[in-house]
């Protein structure tokens, strides 16, 4: 066995004993070692912001894109953001323990299903070091033991995270973190059922497809974000621009940003040109269908391969679509069954929208930005699923739970 087995496997072990200590803390005590990990984030701000300017430094060496970069970068409003998001998570209802139903048989046993937590849960993740944070308090919270694996691009930023939350005073082992980015580290956790109960991967998709050809446990996916934003026939064109731009340039290299745009033949003339405007005036690079291009006339082609992508980057895809079935037709073909938002003043529509399009979120005149637990009251979230069992859509608190069944009686046996 290699010193990357050993140690990965000696940590499913540790996880495993640290899930039944977590298993019996209440949720005053929960919460007062969350708040102690917010306190300690602070506290360790300089230490971060020296992590991560290694990191930077290490991807622009790299050729890493301005958007990676972005999504690595650390600063003291994004360290303070993370603080209060593990405060955020204190103040939250503790799921575990909730009575979800409860019902007495004939026979006088009494039957109680329980919210409890999963147990050991792994967790592969790329870029953004927050969610070391992030992941780690959620689970924490609800009574989930931890096993973090990083990106090579963010690990010094990762370890010095961990190393603040550990000061918090929660139970051994509660959270680690792998200390090796090689991919062999990927394998031996996909391949740890004996100690994990749950692995999430979160990055790109050939990140995804490796885990979930690996991995030997329950696996919730947390695919790309090939993201629409249909502007119908009934569209307000000065929101359809705003909601556009929104979507795309407020935060280009995340999930849940627009990457393609249709918008309907029958307006595509008048807003088009609106909605090209604002857009340019972000940088945003045009790419179009030919019936877009003979209205925005100096945009490039867009290729089949651009309904598959996402750009992560200022890159916005255009096709004019002839009724709502055609668009509807386009997000179920070519999305990704993550966020998809319908711009229209006719309520009908977008109820017909909202029931056709198959994906974790679909919104009626409202920012795909706006999937995000955070945005959802989740507080931080452990990601976005694109799987349909056992969580969908934004991951917080009660996805990161199970259930169990509690049988009281007095002495019956069955005849």
């Amino acid at each position: 066995m290699s010193e990357i087995q050993e140690t990965i496997h000696l940590m499913g072990r540790q996880a495993r004993a640290a899930a039944y200590k977590l298993a019996q803390l209440s949720s005053d005590e929960k919460n007062a070692i969350l708040r102690a990990m917010a306190a300690a984030i602070r506290e360790s701000t300089p230490d971060l912001l020296a992590a991560n300017a290694i990191d930077l430094a290490a991807g622009s060496e790299k050729g890493l894109s301005s958007a990676m970069l972005d999504r690595l970068r650390l600063d003291e409003s994004r360290i303070e953001a993370m603080a209060a998001g593990i405060d955020q998570v204190a103040t939250l209802p503790d799921p575990v323990g909730q009575v979800l139903e409860k019902w007495t048989r004939p026979n006088g046993i009494e039957i109680e299903q329980i919210r409890v937590p999963i147990g050991t849960i792994g967790i592969i993740y790329e870029s953004r070091p927050n969610v070391t944070a992030d992941a780690a308090v959620l689970c924490f919270k609800t009574g989930n033991a931890t096993i973090l694996r990083g990106g090579s691009e963010a690990i010094h930023s990762n370890v010095a995270i961990a190393a603040a939350l550990a000061k918090a005073g929660a139970p051994e082992h509660a959270i680690q973190l792998i200390p090796f980015t090689d991919r062999e580290s990927v394998a031996v956790l996909a391949g740890m059922d004996q100690w994990l109960d749950l692995i999430i991967p979160r990055g790109g998709k050939g990140l995804i497809e490796t885990v979930v050809s690996l991995a030997r446990m329950p696996v919730i996916k947390h695919y790309d974000g090939i993201c629409h934003l249909f502007v119908d026939k009934a569209a307000d064109i000065d929101m359809a621009a705003s909601l556009t731009v929104n979507a795309k340039t407020q935060k280009c290299g995340v999930c849940n940003a627009l990457e393609t745009l249709l918008v309907h033949k029958d307006i595509a003339a008048q807003a088009l040109p609106k909605i090209a405007a604002a857009l340019r005036e972000k940088n945003v690079e045009l790419r179009g269908c030919e019936q877009t291009r003979a209205i925005l006339t100096d945009i490039a082609e867009a290729t089949e391969e651009d309904w598959f992508t996402e750009y992560l980057d200022l890159i916005l895809s255009i096709k004019i679509v002839d009724s709502l079935e055609a668009a509807v037709d386009h997000i179920n073909t070519y999305g990704s069954h993550h966020t998809d938002t319908i711009v229209t003043a006719d309520t009908a529509t977008a109820e017909r929208f909202l029931r056709s399009v198959d994906s974790a979120c679909v919104f009626h005149n409202v920012s795909n930005r706006f999937a995000d637990g955070g945005e959802f009251g989740f507080g931080a979230e452990i990601g976005i699923s694109t799987d349909k069992l056992h969580a969908r859509g934004p991951m917080g608190l009660r996805e990161l739970t199970s259930y169990q069944y509690r049988v009281r009686g007095k002495g019956q046996v069955r005849g």
